[in-house]
């Protein structure tokens, strides 16, 4: 029988592509800054034009996570659609590399691999601009059943939710996740994305998610509020354990009546905050299947975190394991 996986991830297959500009780029072309937009193909080509030299990096939210997790040792899978294309070979041939279960068969037709621009302002903050393409064609015909079923955690990033077809799949590997008894983790990804779909957030949190991740603001304004204890206190109502990231402040992880405040690795220099709650939540995952008390899961998630943030991209380049011994042993 093939080995059970430690965590399934599920979300958008994207190329990342970074490149440092100034604030004034970001005004003079209408993003705001921190935030993610979505943008389509004749966009895409545009911002392309404009921007400086660049890097490619294979990135998406979730496939970031699941890098994270085999850089750790955890037994991980993706589920992400890319089109035959040059950009989905190197997409496959990355995550791949990384000791990650990929099965995806390409697209043969339709939309581009996806891609997202990446701007670094001088203060390591990262503007996102996201041409979605294949991604947003994912079905449920995508799904690979047996993979789900052999998950012990399925991980799902929100920013799916944009594309219809794409939510459907996911609440079908939800489903089948449950049916298995396997647990759901769900990230909220993006305050901008949760003001899009807070109502079936909010179901989806409250009937279906077993551990939700998200940052200040995204939890606020998942429950309409400005109070950071109060959203907390109800999101740890509504799910098993909730991890919320904090920035430099470190990270609460909720379980019940139990909460730990964790702190942020100190000494950090910051060059590219892209990716950081993509590491926090691997480093979580990997302590949470893995057996560890929640305190230690949130410290895990903060060191691999703190360690994504000292460079440009979104992919580990120290080793985790070591860091993590070094710290927690």
């Amino acid at each position: 029988m093939t080995d059970r996986l430690h965590v399934l991830a599920i979300g958008n297959a994207i190329v990342d592509v970074l490149a440092r500009t100034e604030d004034a780029f970001l005004a003079d072309n209408g993003m705001t800054k921190g935030a993610m937009q979505l943008i389509n193909e004749t966009e895409a080509e545009a911002i392309y034009a404009k921007m400086g030299p660049a890097t490619e990096i294979s990135g998406g939210a979730a496939a970031n996570t699941a890098a994270g997790l085999a850089a750790l040792g955890s037994n991980v899978g993706f589920i992400g659609r890319v089109r035959n294309d040059q950009l989905g070979e190197v997409f496959t041939h990355d995550i791949r590399a990384q000791g990650v279960e990929y099965k995806t068969t390409p697209a043969t037709d339709g939309l581009a691999t996806a891609r997202c621009f990446i701007f670094i302002t001088p203060d390591g903050q990262r503007t996102m601009n996201t041409f979605l393409g294949a991604s947003t064609r994912l079905t449920s015909a995508d799904l690979n059943a047996e993979q789900i079923q052999r998950a012990n955690v399925i991980y799902v990033e929100g920013y799916l939710w944009d594309a219809p077809e794409a939510k459907q799949a996911i609440l079908d590997a939800v489903a089948i996740a449950k049916a298995s008894g396997n647990k759901v983790a769900f990230t909220l990804s993006d305050s901008f994305c949760v003001d899009r779909h807070r109502a079936e957030f909010l179901e989806l949190v409250r009937n279906h998610v077993d551990i939700l991740f998200a940052n200040e603001a995204e939890i606020k304004s998942l429950y309409e509020t400005e109070d950071l204890e109060a959203a907390a206190a109800q999101a740890a109502k509504d799910c098993l354990v909730t991890a919320v990231t904090l920035s430099e402040k470190g990270a609460w992880v909720l379980n019940g009546a139990e909460r730990h405040a964790v702190p942020a690795i100190p000494g950090v220099k910051v060059l590219d905050t892209t990716g950081a709650g993509d590491l926090f939540a691997a480093g979580f995952l990997h302590g949470y299947t893995t057996g560890r008390p929640l305190a230690d899961c949130a410290t895990m998630g903060c060191i691999a975190a703190g360690e994504v943030i000292s460079h440009v991209g979104a992919r580990p380049e120290a080793d985790l394991k070591a860091l993590v011994a070094s710290r927690l042993g």
